[in-house]
């Protein structure tokens, strides 16, 4: 039922009102009137609203006053409830309920393999503050108090990095998981094709990585999967096996060059030992001909001499190094003889090849020589002999050809590129070399002892030892352990320098034995420290009474480990363990075919 309106007044005349017993006087100019209907209904209304709204405005008051400088009850962080609690409180179950999780290893997935990750080293850590600060601070608005009522608050946990830390971290990780990608390539093993299979390469993409492994951090995945691109080579299996097939066919003899009614052949050997294959723009290979380095050797057979080229080089005068001035010269175009060579593979063409002289430039510049610092002596090593055998020839040939050689920074030295196949045009004759565990005549024999010389100087100067290879038996006027024979076109004798600065190569001879010297700027000290012999293992008698016997002195076999000790200011910076094996040397004696041991020997 709807409230009776309210009284109202006007004024008017005076009058007399009807009382009870009798009418009373009223005020003059006053007159009672009911209400109208509408305006008490509106007034009432307005009542309730006004009701409704202090009663709200105590529901919202009330609990955000209780709620104040608090979290907002239902307020979790990975399921940590932290509602009802000050900052303070929050911060310190944070830290007791997730420090655990956050120190905890992840474990990473890539290229089919699991890796342990500590996100601590990484520069990772849980931000327990920021993540606080994200929660409503202060008095709580309406909204907020109604959202702690009916539903729940989940703040993400923050995280700090240290970027540089996880770049490291993440480098570190593609290291174990980046694979190079192998390019199908054609080696040779002497002179036989030997197809090296191409092969997928894989890189971890860092950047992404770095993204993922953040985001997973406190997460709740047990394993994180990290993005490795596929790198594919150039060329197919296919191909390569075709670039083969042709380069057995152009190994099916040597090349002859001429010029100028002279002529030279490139044995199958220099061939192969210069020959590779490229991928093209097609998708195929391409044969690719070192042709300077192919002709070194034989270049002087088509050319004056007096015409040709010459490098810097050294001169040693009182003890110090003084250069000598290189010079153009007239050689073999290069260029055109390489794409001659790498048609003739191509196709299989005609193997004998014109070439074509040009102007040649030394290998380097005067300029360039001076600033080598070539200042002073690193290294020297002396092997002895007795006079004069014709194995002591070869090693005399050997030492005039080296002589005032520079080897580049960064450059790798290889003997067989340098020298090529040993032949007696440069003064070289067969002598014994040790072949299949016997001794046997061939041209060049004997510079093993060179080559062994020079690998000490390698050794002592502190230059990379790339490859060499110890005799089958051991030579007793070699050091143990430190020596190295050499064959064509394998094994062969290849050293880096790994130094900022050139290398000279000084050689000198007598009739008591052969000196390498090498000139460059001193970085180590070297110390060589060997073991005791090992392993020991008896030797063999034999007799011979073939016309190409070649007698041997039989000695034990045996392992020796010798270590390269690199020092600075005398200080040590690192040690290198060379172990090498020796088998006994065969007792051989050469007996006629009556039985009697023979006279010669």
């Amino acid at each position: 039922m709807a409230a009776p309106p309210e009284p109202s007044f006007r004024r008017d005349e005076p009058s007399l009102v009807p009382g009870g017993d009798g009418g009373f006087p009223q005020p003059s100019g006053l007159r009672y009137e009911e209400p109208a209907p509408g305006r008490r209904k509106g007034r009432r209304i307005a009542l309730i609203i006004l009701a409704v709204l202090f009663v709200a405005a105590l529901a919202y008051a009330v609990p955000a006053v209780v709620m104040s400088g608090k979290m907002l009850p239902g307020t979790t962080v990975r399921g940590v409830e932290i509602g009802g609690l000050t900052a303070t409180e929050a911060a310190d179950k944070l830290r007791d309920r997730l420090a655990g999780e956050a120190s905890e290893e992840m474990t990473l997935l890539a290229a089919g393999k699991r890796y342990e990750f500590e996100p601590g080293k990484a520069g990772l850590e849980f931000n327990v503050v920021d993540t606080i600060d994200q929660a409503p601070s202060d008095f709580p608005n309406p909204a907020e108090v109604w959202r702690a009522f009916t539903g729940t608050t989940e703040l993400e946990p923050k995280i700090s990095s240290d970027a540089e830390a996880m770049k490291t971290a993440v480098a570190g990780l593609a290291k174990k998981i980046d694979l190079k990608v192998r390019e199908g390539s054609v080696t040779f093993e002497g002179v036989k094709p030997v197809v090296v299979t191409p092969r997928d390469g894989r890189e971890l993409e860092r950047e992404a990585a770095v993204a993922a492994i953040t985001d997973a951090f406190l997460g709740p995945a047990k394993e994180v999967r990290l993005p490795v691109s596929v790198i594919k080579p150039k060329v197919g299996a296919e191909t390569v096996k075709k670039a083969a097939n042709d380069a057995g066919k152009a190994l099916s003899g040597p090349v002859t060059l001429t010029f100028a009614g002279k002529q030279v052949q490139l044995p199958v050997e220099t061939l192969a030992a210069h020959l590779s294959f490229e991928p093209d723009s097609s998708g195929g290979m391409r044969p690719v001909f070192d042709a300077r380095s192919a002709v070194a050797s034989v270049e002087d057979k088509l050319i004056d001499p007096v015409l040709a080229p010459r490098d810097p080089t050294f001169q040693i005068v009182a003890g110090k190094p003084k250069l000598v001035p290189g010079r153009k010269g007239k050689g073999v175009d290069d260029e055109r003889l390489a794409a001659d060579v790498a048609e003739m593979v191509s196709r299989n063409g005609e193997r004998t090849i014109p070439v074509a002289m040009a102007t040649v430039r030394p290998r380097m510049s005067d300029a360039e020589a001076r600033k080598l610092g070539i200042k002073e002596r690193i290294s020297q090593f002396t092997t002895p002999y007795e006079c004069c055998p014709p194995r002591v020839t070869n090693i005399r040939a050997l030492a005039k050809l080296l002589d005032g050689y520079l080897v580049k920074p960064g450059e790798t030295f290889s003997l067989n590129g340098v020298i090529g196949q040993r032949d007696t045009a440069r003064g070289f004759v067969p002598a014994p070399m040790i072949q299949g565990g016997r001794l046997v005549d061939s041209v060049g024999g004997g510079i093993s002892q060179f080559v062994t010389t020079m690998y000490n100087a390698v050794f002592f100067g502190g230059l990379e030892d790339v490859q060499h290879m110890a005799h089958e038996f051991y030579i007793s006027r070699y050091p143990a352990g430190r020596e190295s024979t050499v064959s064509w076109p394998e094994p062969d004798f290849r050293w880096k320098n790994d130094s900022p600065y050139g290398v000279l190569v000084k050689t000198s001879f007598d009739n008591n034995g052969v000196t390498v010297a090498f000139w460059s700027t001193k970085r180590y000290e070297i110390e060589s420290i060997s073991s005791e012999r090992y392993n020991i293992t008896p030797f063999k008698s034999a007799t011979d009474s073939g016309p190409n016997c070649i007698p041997m002195v039989g000695q034990q076999g045996f392992t020796i480990d010798v270590w390269r000790v690199f020092k600075q200011n005398g200080k040590e910076i690192k040690r290198v363990k060379e172990t090498t094996v020796y088998r006994p040397e065969l007792d051989l004696k050469c007996v006629r075919a009556d039985g009697d041991a023979d006279a010669s020997q």
